[in-house]
């Protein structure tokens, strides 16, 4: 995001937060950021806020952006900050906190800039906010036809569910009135594509309100994962990695040692059992995994030593931040940790670089790399991290070329940097999957050792790694990159069959058995209903193949397919006819799930 789109999209969130307050004098305001593609603010109201009240503000904002308001800034102090915002809880809570952290305080005035510290968010000359800055000169540099209000949510104060519910709106916003239009057409798309409401209509998953966060995957939804962990476990075993599975709650020791204790226990599952028996329901595999390390002897010759997981993962991530498999309290992740020579880094990034092309390659699904950089709070020595991110810059650069990787600053684990697989999907939406972390730090925590050439012992570096990241959140996206019309070889039902009328449900029957015992997944559909709706029903839950038979099939003892494969100058949805040779269509469905085609 460039500065100047990002400072009218800010300033957009003032002029949102001065349309409420004409609306409801009595607000009390919490924060109103820049996020990607627009921003929000949050509210306290006196009622709930509805879809026409967001034009009422649009129409506000609007008439705002044309009378050219300028915005500048000002320097005050915490108990002039105080004194002008009295009346505001959250601004209040913001100035104890930045004043804590001895951090400066600015307000910015929408309007004209008063001559003393004022104490009146808003008058008929000005609107004043608690602000960092940020913003366009004057709002005649904001086009009004290129920004829209688009949702109304619930958001806790600072994300906690203790604090005061608070009502958010959602804005986009854009420098020209074509890129909203086109960002708006995304989202249309995305809707249809929607995971959560065709996850549950392909009856893949589902969510219970007594197990927040954590979902169940039902019969279909549970082919597709282990069609995926089948494929992830076949080509790890091409590649001499180990697969274990370890303890899902450990001492609280354990995680201390590991240093989560004190850099990631907020986010964990703690379970209390007294008398000073703390556990904690592992978030992430890496503790354990060094446990099985130094579980027996290693020699310079044992490494690199690979051990893969893909036991279930639990992160206590806030009720607000939830949002279906891509945000969810129970995963499981792709994982294995690596252990290496210093001389061995170089060779084994390429080696993982070579699985994230395969993987991502099936689905044809094109992803870019993205370095994470030392962290604010980390474990370690700064010495240790710089030779660390070097090594990775000097491994980018011969993969990626220089230049042609993202960098995130401060974004790296916070026992080592790493490099982010950042994905783009079918509509052109960018996610960060999976990602390859360099770790000098938790294998001398555990006191790890080898024994090197010249016999001396040496502490491996570790490698952690995942490709898809959390198996949840792909098959989410995966749901949505393929409009839930999933490859063959993952379809959760790969073909169905369907008599014409009761006179050829033998016929079908035979099939469906042949079929079947070629380990091709399949079902027959009863003569009950319509052949017409039984189609329908098939188109719906997105089957590949929809094998028809009647009378000229059963004399030709062939089938009459209908699949997407036949009808591609065709419009969509619509089905071309073809007889089929049942033998020859096993097959060619065969090869298809061989060949893991899309």
């Amino acid at each position: 995001m460039d500065s100047k789109t990002e400072n009218i999209r800010h300033s957009l969130a003032h002029l949102l937060a001065i349309a409420v307050l004409k609306k409801f004098p009595k607000a009390k305001l919490g924060i109103g950021p820049v996020i990607e593609n627009g921003f929000y603010y949050d509210f306290k109201l006196p009622r709930s806020l509805a879809p026409e009240d967001l034009k009422e503000f649009e129409k506000t904002m609007r008439e705002l952006i044309k009378a050219r308001l300028n915005f500048s800034g000002k320097k005050i102090t915490a108990a002039e900050a105080k004194k002008a915002f009295r009346d505001q809880p959250f601004k209040l809570d913001l100035i104890k906190e930045f004043t804590k952290d001895k951090k400066g305080l600015t307000i910015y005035f929408t309007g004209k800039t008063p001559a003393t510290i004022p104490y009146s968010l808003l008058t008929t000359d000005y609107f004043m906010d608690l602000c960092r800055g940020g913003h366009v000169k004057n709002t005649s540099e904001i086009n009004p036809e290129a920004f829209a209000l688009v949702k109304i949510a619930g958001a806790y104060w600072r994300g906690d569910e203790k604090n005061p519910q608070l009502q958010r709106i959602y804005g986009l916003a854009f420098e020209t009135k074509k890129e909203l239009e086109d960002y708006l057409h995304l989202l249309e798309e995305a809707e249809k594509r929607d995971h959560k409401k065709l996850g549950v209509a392909l009856k893949l998953f589902m969510f219970h309100e007594t197990s927040p966060g954590a979902p169940y995957w039902l019969p279909n939804g549970m082919i597709i994962m282990n069609q995926l962990l089948d494929f992830w476990r076949e080509e790890h075993a091409k590649r001499e990695y180990h697969e274990i599975s370890s303890p899902l709650v450990n001492k609280k020791s354990l995680w201390e040692t590991s240093g989560h204790w004190d850099h990631y226990k907020d986010d964990m599952f703690i379970a209390d059992m007294g008398k000073g028996e703390i556990y904690g329901v592992k978030p992430m595999n890496c503790p354990n995994a060094m446990v099985v390390f130094g579980s027996d002897l290693r020699s310079y010759r044992d490494l690199p030593l690979r051990f893969s997981d893909t036991d279930s993962l639990h992160r206590y991530e806030r009720s607000g931040t939830l949002n279906g498999l891509f945000r969810a309290r129970a995963f499981r992740q792709d994982d294995s940790h690596n252990f290496v020579t210093e001389e061995q880094i170089g060779e084994e990034y390429e080696r993982i670089f070579e699985i994230a092309d395969r993987f991502y390659g099936i689905f044809d699904l094109k992803f870019r790399y993205r370095l994470g950089t030392r962290p604010e709070k980390f474990l370690g020595d700064k010495k240790t991290w710089d030779s660390a991110e070097k090594t990775l810059v000097k491994i980018l650069d011969k993969h990626a070329g220089k230049g042609k990787y993202d960098v995130a600053e401060k974004d790296g684990a916070f026992y080592g940097p790493k490099v982010d697989i950042i994905m783009k999907d079918a509509i052109g939406r960018d996610w960060q999957m999976g990602t390859i972390q360099l770790d000098f730090q938790q294998p001398q925590r555990f006191g790890l050792k080898y024994t090197a050439k010249d016999g001396s012992a040496k502490t491996p570096i570790a490698i952690h790694r995942v490709i898809y990241g959390s198996l949840e959140r792909f098959i989410g996206i995966l749901i949505e990159h393929f409009a839930g019309a999933f490859p063959l070889w993952l379809s959760p039902v790969q073909a169905v069959v369907l008599p014409v009328s009761e006179k050829f449900t033998n016929y079908g029957k035979e099939l469906f058995e042949k079929i079947r015992d070629n380990k091709i997944r399949v079902e027959i559909r009863d003569t009950n209903e319509t052949l017409g709706k039984r189609i329908r029903e098939a188109e719906l839950q997105k089957i590949p193949y929809v094998l028809v038979v009647g009378e000229k099939e059963e004399t030709n003892g062939t089938v009459n397919v209908r699949h997407p494969s036949l009808f591609k100058e065709r419009a969509p949805g619509r089905y071309l006819d073809g007889e089929k040779n049942i033998d020859e269509l096993i097959e060619e469905m065969q090869e298809e799930i061989k060949n893991k085609a899309i």
